[in-house]
Formats: C-alpha cells, sequence, structure tokens
C-alpha cells in the first residue's frame, strides 16, 4: 500500500475533479451530502423525537451546553475527519501531507501518487472509524444527548459525500489507476485510458 511521488512513465492523466472550480460537480457533491443527512435526520426523529434536542428539562445551563458542544464538537471532528485521511496518507507512505482549509472544504492532500485500493482507504478511512466510534458513543449518552452524538454522525457519514463519489467512481477505472490528492480535487491518471 505504498504511495510513488514520481509518476512512473507511460501514465496520462485522464479523469479530474475539483471541487473548488467545478461548481457543477461541487453542487451534485452537496446535493448527496444533503440528501444522506435528510434520509438520516427522517427516521430516527421517529425514535427520538429532535424535541429531546432542545428539552430545557434540566435547566438552561443544560440546553445551553447541549447547543455549545455542537458547534465545538463538530469543529473538532472536521479537523479529526482530516487527520485521519492524512494518517491514512502516511499509512500509505506519504512523507508529507498538506492540511488546509479553503472556506467550503476542509481537506488533507498530498503530492504523491497512490493506487486504486490505497486511495479508496485513505478517502474512506474517516467515515468508517468515526461512524464506529460515533455509533458507540451514542448507546452511551443520557437520551437528551443522543441528538448532540447523531448531530455528529449525520455530520460524519452526510460530509463524506465526496468520499464516497470519489470511491464510487474510482471503483469503475481500472486496476492500475494512480490518484493524486491535492486536496479538494485529484488528478487520476492511468497507462490503459486515454
Amino acid at each position: 500500500m505504498k504511495s510513488v511521488n514520481i509518476l512512473p512513465e507511460g501514465y496520462k492523466e485522464f479523469y479530474s475533479v475539483d471541487l473548488q472550480k467545478d461548481k457543477k460537480m461541487s453542487l451534485l457533491v452537496n446535493g448527496i451530502a444533503f440528501v444522506i443527512g435528510l434520509l438520516m435526520f427522517i427516521p430516527m426523529n421517529f425514535f427520538v423525537p429532535i424535541s429531546t434536542l432542545f428539552s430545557m428539562e434540566n435547566g438552561m445551563a443544560e440546553y445551553m451546553i447541549r447547543m455549545l458542544s455542537i458547534a465545538v464538537l463538530t469543529v473538532i471532528y472536521m479537523v479529526l475527519h482530516e487527520l485521519v485521511h492524512g494518517i491514512s496518507m502516511k499509512l500509505c507512505g506519504t512523507k508529507k501531507v498538506k492540511y488546509g482549509f479553503t472556506g467550503m472544504y476542509a481537506f488533507a492532500g498530498s503530492d504523491d501518487y497512490y493506487g486504486k485500493k490505497p486511495y479508496i482507504f485513505i478517502a474512506l478511512a474517516p467515515v468508517v472509524l468515526w461512524g464506529i466510534v460515533l455509533a458507540v458513543i451514542n448507546f452511551c449518552v443520557p437520551y437528551e444527548w443522543i441528538w448532540v452524538v447523531y448531530f455528529l454522525q449525520i455530520v460524519n457519514i452526510s460530509g463524506a459525500a465526496g468520499d464516497f463519489f470519489v470511491t464510487a467512481k474510482f471503483s469503475g477505472f481500472s486496476e492500475d489507476i494512480l490518484v493524486k490528492d491535492h486536496g479538494v480535487g485529484m488528478v487520476v491518471y492511468s497507462k490503459i485510458y486515454e
């Protein structure tokens, strides 16, 4: 699962995606994220009504702590999500990971090239890891806090819409592909496609 830092001879670019520049693609990915979020929100509301999040039964202070927790934990989650991408890149042999925030997207990227399977591992690692962690935590918190954690799970799953998109797209490509992920966009190279 090692990355390479020089594009091997004979490889040519055949596909690219840049969510910062391609507004159509950005709208598609954000639309997918919205649909995922909605599909997670609606059924959960039947099990634990969203009104529990806004309950003041235990006082205004706890209510305010829950609201503040959502804001703070969402920012922390976004940082941890990108760190897991970065750690996954390191596990695949990358020496230097670049982190950033564009105003719309937080990202981890590098100048290395990844094979198909390592790249899919890098793309899905955060959503899988944090999905499991948040699911376990959700079963351990008091009733009024379920939506706080579940909101983070919605952010986790829906926020990975771009990761799901590239995983689905790249899964259909040949096994020889190499992917260069510069953060909010990636370029795919192959010997086969031209």
